[in-house]
């Protein structure tokens, strides 16, 4: 479970103090991508062809719209679209992956 923020980052004055901000907020990350797996794996199992799981139109938009988000928040523009492509990359194989092990088929390439 996720702690409050115990110190702001002006207001940690040890490595020690940033480490364990940085722990609370990975800790906080992995329960977010936990939860969107579960859409994921839900998405999976409402499509009923591998292919269906590679949409660049879908995925350009959704690059696109992380861009704009990260630019609002003071963030690299490019970090944020090379996190979001290696998520959706691993998402679209996962989708694959189930949508062809239901179906009982070869995994599409």
């Amino acid at each position: 479970m996720s702690r409050p923020v115990t110190k702001a980052p002006a207001d940690c004055t040890t490595k020690e103090d940033v480490r364990a901000e940085l722990d609370r907020i990975d800790q906080a990350l992995l329960t977010l991508f936990a939860e969107r797996h579960r859409y994921v794996t839900r998405m999976a199992e409402i499509k009923t062809d591998p292919h269906e799981a590679y949409d660049p139109t879908r995925i350009n938009a959704i690059l696109t719209k992380q861009r704009a988000r990260a630019e609002q928040l003071g963030l690299d523009e490019d970090q944020a679209e090379l996190i979001w492509k290696t998520l959706i990359d691993w998402n679209v194989n996962y989708e694959k992956g189930i949508i062809v092990a239901r179906r009982g088929t070869k995994h599409p390439s």
